[in-house]
């Protein structure tokens, strides 16, 4: 079989190195990587390998956003990470090179390395560059926040064109610091990206090369065993990178992606040690909140940047890299920038005191959720609840003009289960900013948000209202408090005395039903696969079984797979904030009313 593919003795006779890419043609974001893969294998090829080269899918969150095709998106994480696991075990290859461009492409790859944990190296496609218009630089969050200022009247049909022609000027992932660049910076402060590859941007001319490097780097640590993913993948890994999405206000579903990610490595990290690194101050002056693009950071010093800043302040810890050399010493072999620069700032002269997140619970988010800041800093929002049960129906009544300021607007049934696929409501949030109402509404939703997101927002509530949250208990005008001191996120309602609203299934049959029967909680990762039923912190080793080692955690099957739209008895709920064993970080407390329904 081999041979009928043009590989000879010598070659079949070499290590076979997988060299997988998410290219693809309908949006800017994978656009280059096919390109990329030809560097890769000639890297591989110079090193002494034989390079297999495959791709697997993507689904754009640019394209899909605002529409039902938005709901393919996390879905296609668990699709892209299975694809690569099953492909690179089928066909017992030695080595990854990953390479990817967007959103979930990125979280997928360290999944799927993760499992496979073989010798790998992960090379971000890069940031598109910025657009320009009027001699300023916009990305795409412009372009739906100009659907808000064209739907309030302060913009005509004309002035939406120009701003929305010139967003996206060529190849490359959405240029702020939105999920892709967020998760890119974090696959260099995991360990998993050689530090300083990622920041090149998709059209640089230095780009290639960094391609190459990656297929002879893989070589190198193949032949001379250098550390495999699990092998980086450790806790101190993980706080690195949640401390780099703090620092640059980097997206929330940074948050979503790291408890994926070490829910394969097997490495006990939760919602808590992510709200533990949100006390890392805000460094970094990037959009969506701030000024600067990523190509803008990478031209001024990029990732190293901000590594250098948190490492004088004591605030990361060296851990291993794909480079066989520690984080540190990668660090202090990237040469500082020569000209002044003003993206980064030192921690004890920050942007902002404290991270661009705080994870909070409460009546209504017993086992959690994620509150996105706004950008000067407001820690409290109280006010009547204006209740949606799509987002649709948010959109059309943001359009027509009907949430007044100090409303808390809140998108349910939008969860992993309840979507299917927990969108993104990055058309509702720029809407709202486009009308002025970023800094006067709160709001809420079991589904996600946008990297491009700005504004006081709370995402990711669980449990969600499909499975009976307390979401699906709240009604239109209910007072809704949103509190960043208290870390709580509760209704004045009494919650318990109420039914839960159900709806019917929106997906009905093929892989998004299929996703729908296998998701976990959206605080546990939104993992569709085996994972273990409480962390390691929270629950004792099982009676007769060896208590775990490490930084791994046994895998086992969770008694709820398959679960329905209703939520299942607290015992089996591999979620659930009642669990026994020690809690490493306090929790604050949970309103009595709080029912376990």
């Amino acid at each position: 079989m081999l041979r009928a593919t043009g590989l000879d003795d010598a070659a079949i006779a070499k290590p076979l190195v997988a060299v997988v890419h998410t290219w693809s043609s309908v949006s800017p974001c994978n656009l280059g990587l096919r390109d990329l893969a030809a560097h890769a294998c000639e890297g591989v090829r110079a090193a002494g390998g034989t390079p297999v080269e495959f791709n697997t899918i993507a689904v754009t969150d640019g394209i899909a956003m605002g529409s039902s095709g938005m709901r393919a998106s996390l879905a296609s994480r668990e699709v892209i990470a299975d694809s690569i696991e099953l492909a690179v075990s089928g066909h017992c290859l030695d080595a990854l090179v990953l390479l990817c461009g967007c959103d979930k492409t990125i979280p997928a790859a360290a999944m799927a390395a993760a499992r496979l944990d073989i010798p790998t190296v992960i090379l971000y496609g890069g940031t598109i560059m910025p657009g320009k218009c009027r001699g300023k630089s916009i990305t795409v969050q412009e372009v739906f926040e100009a659907v808000g200022r064209h739907a309030a009247g302060q913009l005509d049909d004309a002035g939406l064109e120009e701003i929305e022609k010139a967003a996206c000027p060529g190849a490359g992932a959405c240029g702020g610091q939105f999920t892709a660049n967020t998760m890119s910076m974090a696959l260099s402060f995991l360990g998993l990206s050689p530090l300083g590859l990622n920041d090149i941007p998709a059209v640089h001319p230095d780009k290639p090369a960094a391609a190459r490097r990656c297929g002879e780097l893989v070589m190198h640590r193949l032949l001379s065993g250098g550390p495999t993913p699990r092998e980086i993948l450790s806790p101190a890994a993980l706080q690195n990178a949640a401390r780099a999405v703090s620092a640059t206000a980097g997206s929330t579903n940074a948050a979503l992606h790291l408890l994926a990610i070490a829910h394969e490595a097997g490495v006990a990290f939760d919602l808590e040690d992510f709200h533990a690194a949100a006390a890392t101050p805000v460094i970094a002056d990037l959009k969506p909140g701030g000024r600067y693009t990523a190509a803008e950071l990478y031209a001024m010093g990029g990732t190293a940047l901000v590594a250098r800043e948190l490492r004088a302040a004591g605030l990361i810890e060296d851990i291993a890299t794909v480079t066989g050399r520690g984080f540190f010493a990668e660090l202090d072999a990237t040469p500082a920038p020569t000209q002044p620069q003003d993206a980064v700032r030192p921690v004890d002269d920050p942007i902002k005191p404290q991270g661009g997140y705080a994870i909070l619970y409460g009546n209504l988010a017993p086992d959690g959720c994620i509150l996105k800041l706004a950008a000067e800093g407001r820690g409290r929002h109280r006010g009547p609840a204006r209740v949606f049960d799509s987002e649709e129906a948010c959109f059309a009544a943001v359009q027509r003009r009907e949430i007044r300021a100090g409303d808390v607007v809140v998108i349910r049934f939008e969860g992993p289960v309840g979507g299917p696929g927990m969108r993104e409501m990055l058309a509702v949030t720029a809407a709202l900013v486009g009308q002025g109402l970023g800094d006067d509404v709160a709001l809420v939703t079991d589904g996600r948000f946008s990297g491009a997101t700005r504004g006081f927002m709370v995402g990711h509530v669980a449990p969600e209202a499909a499975r009976g949250g307390p979401l699906a208990r709240l009604r239109e005008g209910d007072i809704v408090t949103v509190d960043v001191a208290s870390r709580t996120f509760s209704s004045d309602a009494d919650l318990a005395q109420r039914e839960p609203v159900r709806i019917a299934p929106r997906v009905t049959t093929g892989a998004l039903a299929k996703y729908a029967r296998l998701v976990g909680s959206a605080s546990l990762g939104a993992t569709t696969t085996e994972r273990p039923e409480a962390s390691a912190a929270h629950a004792p080793a099982p009676p007769g079984d060896a208590a775990p080692t490490g930084n791994r955690l046994p895998l086992s099957r969770s008694a709820g797979a398959g679960w329905g739209a209703g939520a299942p008895p607290a015992e089996s709920r591999p979620w659930s904030s009642a669990v026994a064993g020690p809690v490493r970080h306090p929790r604050p407390a949970i309103p009595s009313t709080l029912t376990d329904d």
